[in-house]
């Protein structure tokens, strides 16, 4: 007998990050949410921190109960026959060990992991954080895709584009598999990916430019939205509201 030589979800997940074309993850919060881009036909999902914690009527930046967060997680992994990567904001103050257990409790194929602490809101030192990183990584022995949020750009960060590529190749040698710099400019994107080596995240905007092909061209190997298509769709239900209420 032969052994099967199908990849299973996680190499899957992280092969479509090596494609000519960059790969678009939705940011879903809910089970409707994730089974309409599932039905959509995208090949994956990503949940959205901010957009999660609107639903379970909590303010971003970790105010989320822990247990709340991975269980709204777990619903929406299991509700889709996609891959699922989850937006865990820097992992409620869990160990480690602590995190990876419930990720794949949860049945997610990845993570997102920031580097900012959501108190002070200012970067932490990039060495102690790769340090964080690598033991997140030696836990998950190649069971998640870890995407390292870099968040440079965000938090005036003197000469963002050097310190994120310092930060992202001590992200990279702690076994992150790909680098998230928040808000860095489309013509950084190549840079950062040349200078690192690893896969880049770009954040999009629904219906603007650049688009994610545009942003593919410039360099990123995958798109996410944040939370801004739930924040279109919130849009929506309150002009409805309106429209009722008006009769």
């Amino acid at each position: 007998m032969t052994a099967s030589t199908t990849p299973g979800p996680v190499e899957a997940f992280r092969a479509l990050h090596h494609r000519p074309e960059p790969l678009v993850l939705p940011n879903v919060w809910d089970a409707v949410s994730a089974r309409a881009f599932a039905g959509a036909g995208f090949p994956a999902l990503a949940t959205s921190s901010s957009a999660v914690a609107a639903v379970l009527g909590y303010a971003d930046g970790e105010a989320t109960p822990a247990d709340e967060m991975f269980a709204a997680v777990a619903r929406i992994a299991r509700s889709v026959g996609v891959p699922v990567t989850a937006d865990v904001e820097r992992g409620y103050g869990l160990p480690p060990k602590e995190i990876v257990r419930r990720l794949l409790d949860a049945g997610v194929v990845g993570c997102n992991l920031e580097d900012s602490d959501p108190a002070a809101r200012e970067p932490v030192d990039p060495r102690r954080q790769a340090e964080w990183l690598a033991e997140v990584c030696a836990e998950a022995d190649g069971r998640l895709l870890v995407n390292a949020r870099i968040d440079t750009y965000v938090r005036g960060v003197p000469d963002p584009l050097a310190a994120a590529v310092e930060r992202g190749r001590l992200y990279a040698a702690a076994g992150a598999g790909c680098l998230y710099p928040i808000f860095a400019p489309p013509d950084h994107l190549a840079v950062l990916a040349s200078e690192t080596g690893l896969p880049i995240n770009a954040l999009g905007v629904p219906g603007a430019s650049p688009t994610p092909a545009e942003l593919g061209a410039l360099g990123a190997s995958r798109v996410t939205f944040g939370g801004s298509l739930h924040a279109r769709v919130a849009a929506g239900i309150a002009e409805s509201a309106a429209e009722l209420r008006a009769g």
